[in-house]
Order: C-alpha cells, then sequence, then structure tokens
C-alpha cells in the first residue's frame, strides 16, 4: 500500500514511526529539508521537500498512484488544498487534519468539496475524551465507546486492585460482572489473556463492558469516581471551549484560568455563567491565589508541555482527586505516568492513532468480510476490530470452547452483537450469521477479515 503523508510536526512524524515498521511504502512532504532528512535517515522512507498542496511536489511524491495522502499540517487550508490536488492527480483516498474551528463546523461539507474521505478534528475529539474521564482517578482511563454498545477501559493494576493475583477463570465464576479483559501489557510486552491469565500488579489491562454497566464495574473494582463540583481549567483555547460546551450543562463551579487578555473577554461574554481569570503572572502564584488546592479536578490545556507538567505536579502535590493533563511529547507522557497521574491527553497521538485507523481500514476494505470498526488499544499494540459473520465463516454455530472452533495465538472474541443485543462471550457462546463479531488481537497476526481469526 503506497501512503503519503504530508507535514512533518510531532503528529506526522507519530504517525511515521507507527506504519514505518508495517511494510507500507511511505513517501512524506515536508517543507523543511532538515524533518526530511531528519525522518529519511531513521525510516525506510522515501522523502520529498516541498508544499503538499502542490502538484509538482504531488507528482514528485508519486500522487499519480499513490492509495492514500494524509494532510497533517498546521495549515487546515494546505491539508485541505492536499487532499484535493493529490485526488486529482490519482490518489484513491484522502484524509486530512482540521483545527480551525470555522472549518471544524463545515467539515461535512468540505468532504464533498475538497473529495476528502476521512477529517480529524483532535481538539473536539480531546475535549470529548476529557469530558468522559472527569471525576476518575488516575490509574483509570474510559477510552472511547464502541458504538453505542460498549466501553473500552484502561486500567493499571495497583496492589490493593481485587483483580491482583487473580486468574481471570476465577475472576469470572466467582463475581457476574459483564466485562471481559481482552489485553494487558507487562513489562512492556503485550499478552492477549486467556482464563488461565493471572493479573499481577503494574499491569495495564485493556477491558470491555456494557456502556449501561459501566458505573457497578468500577464499583466493583473499589474504582469511585469522585463527585465533581468544583472543575479548574488552565488555557482558554479552542479545546476549552469545546470542553465548555459539553459540561455547562452540568451545573458545577467552573474557573477558566487565561493568560491572553483577549481571550478572557470572549470567554467572558460567551460564558456569563463560568468565572474567567486572567492568570499573566507566575503559574504557581496564580494556581495558589486561585485556591487550586481546593479543586475536585484541574485540566491542563495550555499550548506549552512543562506549564502543563508543573500544574499536574503541583496539583498531585495538592492531592486533586481528577487530574487531566494536555500533553503532545511521549517522554513528558512517561514522566507523569510514573507519578500515577496516568490521565494524559495528546492531539498528536489522537491525530496519529486516528489516521493509522485510517490506513488499516482503508488496508481491509477489499477483504471477503469487509471491517466495520477499527481501534488500537495496549500502547498500540494490539487492534480492536469488528467484522459481520456471514454464510461462509467456517465456524458458525460452534461453540467457543469447543476443539472445532480453533483461534490463532494472540487473539480473543471480545463480544458479540446480535440483532442490537451485546454478548460478552463465555465459552458456550456460538456466532451466528448476521452477527457482528468484536475480535482483539496482536498487531502482528495482521487481520484483514474473520476468517484469519482461525488456524
Amino acid at each position: 500500500m503506497k501512503i503519503i503523508i504530508v507535514g512533518l510536526g510531532q503528529a506526522g512524524t507519530t504517525l511515521v514511526k507507527t506504519l514505518a515498521g508495517e511494510q507500507y511504502d511511505i513517501t512524506v512532504i515536508d517543507q523543511e529539508r532538515r524533518l526530511v532528512d531528519r525522518i529519511t535517515d531513521k525510516y525506510s522512507v522515501n522523502g520529498v521537500t516541498g508544499s503538499g498542496a502542490s502538484k509538482e511536489t504531488l507528482l514528485a511524491a508519486g500522487a499519480d498512484s499513490a492509495d492514500a495522502i494524509i494532510a497533517l499540517t498546521h495549515t487546515d487550508e494546505v491539508n485541505l488544498l492536499s487532499c484535493m490536488q493529490a485526488k486529482a492527480l490519482g490518489t484513491v483516498r484522502s484524509a486530512a487534519r482540521l483545527l480551525s474551528p470555522d472549518l471544524v463546523r463545515e467539515s461535512e461539507a468540505l468532504k464533498q468539496q475538497y473529495s476528502i474521505d476521512y477529517i480529524v478534528l483532535p481538539k473536539y475529539d480531546i475535549a470529548e475524551e476529557i469530558y468522559r474521564n472527569i471525576g476518575m482517578p488516575g490509574f483509570i482511563k474510559l477510552e472511547g465507546y464502541w458504538g453505542k454498545n460498549i466501553q473500552i477501559i484502561d486500567m493499571n493494576v495497583l496492589d490493593n486492585s481485587p483483580l491482583a493475583g487473580r486468574s481471570l477463570a476465577d475472576i469470572k465464576h466467582s463475581s457476574d460482572l459483564e466485562m471481559l479483559v481482552i489485553a494487558a501489557i507487562r513489562k512492556g510486552k503485550l499478552h492477549i489473556p486467556d482464563g488461565s491469565f493471572t493479573i499481577q500488579p503494574e499491569d495495564n489491562i485493556a477491558m470491555v463492558a456494557p456502556r449501561e454497566k459501566v458505573v457497578s464495574t468500577l464499583k466493583a473494582l473499589n474504582v469511585m469516581p469522585r463527585q465533581v463540583k468544583r472543575i479548574v481549567i488552565v488555557g482558554g483555547g479552542i479545546t476549552c471551549e469545546y470542553l465548555l460546551e459539553l459540561i455547562k450543562k452540568d451545573h458545577m463551579d467552573i474557573t477558566v484560568l487565561e493568560q491572553d487578555v483577549s481571550r478572557c473577554r470572549d470567554l467572558m461574554l460567551k460564558y456569563p455563567d463560568i468565572r474567567v481569570v486572567y492568570s499573566g503572572g507566575e503559574i504557581l502564584d496564580v494556581l495558589e491565589e486561585e485556591r487550586v488546592s481546593a479543586a475536585d479536578a484541574v485540566i491542563s490545556l495550555t499550548d506549552n508541555d512543562e506549564t502543563n507538567l508543573v500544574i499536574s505536579m503541583y496539583s498531585w502535590s495538592c492531592r486533586i482527586p481528577s487530574i487531566i493533563t494536555r500533553v503532545d511529547k511521549p517522554e513528558h507522557v512517561k514522566l507523569l505516568h510514573r507519578v500515577n497521574i496516568d490521565i494524559t491527553v495528546s492531539a498528536t497521538e489522537l491525530s496519529a492513532l486516528k489516521m493509522a485507523r485510517f490506513v488499516r481500514s482503508y488496508e481491509m476494505t477489499d477483504s471477503r468480510n469487509e471491517i466495520g470498526k477499527f481501534y488500537n488499544i495496549a500502547e498500540n499494540q494490539a487492534e480492536v476490530m469488528d467484522f459481520t459473520a456471514t454464510d461462509a465463516f467456517p465456524a458458525l454455530n460452534i461453540s467457543l470452547s469447543s476443539d472445532k472452533f480453533r483461534l490463532k495465538k494472540g487473539i480473543i472474541i471480545t463480544s458479540v452483537l446480535r440483532k442490537g443485543e451485546l454478548i460478552i462471550p463465555s465459552g458456550n457462546t456460538c456466532i451466528m450469521e448476521g452477527d457482528r463479531v468484536i475480535i482483539t488481537s496482536s498487531k502482528s497476526n495482521r487481520i484483514r477479515n474473520l476468517h484469519d481469526i482461525l488456524r
């Protein structure tokens, strides 16, 4: 599969890193030669220096025969033109990132106008991710919803967790929880667990649960989300505004700290019920002056990773129960995780992961069973995807525990959707024609259709 990536900022570089080891034919484009040289020296990819909106540059990158172009520059207009020009030259699929609120509101119309197949809106997506996790402790994070039915839960297992030291079979037999552990990372290594797998402290596990059972599942895991009454948001940019739209209906005491005076005025006019404070001084002095230590949740959304780190570490020292931090550099994420401040959000990571899903979904559209949805989990080492079972699937109506139903190593049946009903599978579960079958697999299996899950 031939892919062109336009823009070698943090998101473009992260995407190259994600895709470079997977036998794709990748060509990168950037206007800065040093960025192109750095990437082509580090990874087995081709590079072209120039504007991604230029036909000449796109032709030099092979747009007349490319399968996909992904535009991730910091300029929305360049991303839109790059996709349109590439499509006109012969590129089959296109995807773009949009950052401007004005263009985000027009994204559906822009898809038609510029022949774009997929658009990523990272600032809005991050706001939704933050909203899901307000009040959650640092060792657990609610990931995206899988359609309307399933919640993906990411959890770092602590020493006092009721799961620690227990096998998955024991957990299932001793409780009536409708949840399933689908992946675990232990000392950096991926495990797709079976019933004999024993969860240990410091494991990072991914679980699925019915959306309506999330609260009861968390309660059974001794996870009690904090009731949040007072929120402090540091950084009043576009992501903050999207977040305010989501939380204003919850009638909480919200304070926004912003260091740009004109932006403060804009927010005060648009949200008269929200306290907006100018924060132009030293950040620690501002945090103390505004009694941030009395907040139930602190959300750091400035454009500076280092400032967000300082805010989060201060909040942690004040024992604030819910801390959510915007970070873009992977090394900063690791630093926060060492002190168990694990709810981090990253526009860079989100854009790169969504574009990687776009590539994998497109890669599988010519398969016998077209993929429905696709999701990366477990530090990007595993994939969750769903397929519709047809009458050609050779293991129809055979229970999952049967010797005749032989899964490949590193694969688990995550759940089954049958006529709108969600089934968390057991050994007695069968796959029937018409079922939507959701599976989790190690990336190394390279699953392309439902037939591929069987040995």
